[in-house]
């Protein structure tokens, strides 16, 4: 079949793009994956490009302008906050996400650096591989069931993690402001406010986007605000927390420790004082990944990009109010 259409990859981090590639060779689409992914290599590529998928590398308004032909924009992944969605949609491009993948891995994991930080894991093992036997280095551990958990956010992930911290004997409140009480109540939550859940929580776990209102969500005021005993976990988008800010509440023990994967800058400087704190646990973007929910990921972005092209409406469109627009460019 002749290539009736050109595909642009801006990044990814598996080993593979032959799922994708797979895809979109069934409606006679070609997959070009850019060598570095900076914005320069981006804009030259873009003129000739009919959809673009990207993981991480930034697409913004000067790449999107550059992308004359492009119809469909596709984010491997749930967040948006690589891709600017507005010049997209004042462009008449198509934006879509996979809000569906990773829920179980992104919760177990957001559960296994809450066990993590509770039960000193890394620590010990860390002082064991050293040559000390020693039940009580660092500080002293409580039982985990009976306290509190506080969730941030309530989508898909939010949800899922409350069962698994309820086989574990916590109490879940959730904030989120959107959502009413009475469904956080039928998952077996109390919804409380931004402030309740800082100052009563033992846990709290990051569920939201990063957007212009969750940027710096937790900063010095919020840590004050929190127990000196409890914990913060986030799998969510580095953003949302100030690193500076946590740095000095991890140094000076106003919170007792941290579990996160995700860094306002990834990878983290050289000299990032955070990596240096004990009571900080930190893993490298990694909570999404398991063989078969990257191969989701592969196949689901691709097939949104597909069925774009082929004039079906896609799984999931994030900017739906482009639908109804005279300069939508693609053709259903």
């Amino acid at each position: 079949m002749q290539n009736r259409w050109k595909i642009l990859i801006t990044d990814y981090v598996w080993a593979s793009i032959e799922p994708e590639r797979q895809v979109l060779a069934e409606i006679g689409a070609e997959l070009i994956a850019a060598e570095t992914g900076d914005a320069a290599e981006l804009q030259k590529l873009a003129p000739t490009m009919d959809g673009l998928l990207t993981c991480w590398n930034p697409v913004r308004e000067p790449v999107i302008a550059a992308a004359k032909k492009c119809q469909v924009i596709a984010r491997y992944g749930i967040g948006l906050d690589n891709i600017d969605v507005e010049a997209a949609t004042e462009r008449g491009i198509i934006v879509t996400n996979v809000p569906a993948y990773c829920i179980d891995e992104v919760s177990d994991h957001s559960m296994g650096l809450l066990l993590a930080c509770a039960r000193k894991i890394p620590r010990f093992d860390h002082a064991v591989k050293n040559g000390v036997w020693d039940q009580n280095i660092g500080p002293e551990m409580n039982r985990i069931r009976g306290k509190t958990l506080g969730i941030v956010g309530f989508g898909r992930i939010g949800q899922a993690i409350i069962p698994k911290a309820k086989a574990f004997g916590l109490i879940i409140n959730v904030c989120s402001p959107r959502t009413a009480p009475e469904c956080i109540q039928q998952h077996g939550a109390q919804k409380v406010s931004f402030q309740e859940l800082l100052s009563t929580s033992d846990f709290i776990t990051i569920h939201a986007p990063l957007t212009s209102e969750t940027r710096y969500m937790f900063s010095y005021a919020e840590f004050r605000a929190m127990k000196p005993t409890a914990y913060l976990i986030n799998t969510a988008r580095g953003g949302i927390v100030d690193t500076p800010a946590l740095t000095t509440a991890l140094r000076n023990a106003e919170i007792a420790g941290a579990g996160l994967d995700v860094l306002e800058t990834e990878p983290p400087e050289e000299n990032e004082e955070l990596l240096t704190l004990e009571n900080a646990i930190v893993t490298p973007h990694a909570a999404f990944v398991s063989k078969d929910a990257i191969l989701e990921l592969e196949v689901t972005a691709a097939r949104c990009v597909a069925q774009v092209l082929t004039g079906q409406l896609p799984e999931s469109v994030v900017n739906p109010s482009v639908l109804e627009q005279p300069n939508l460019r693609a053709n259903f």
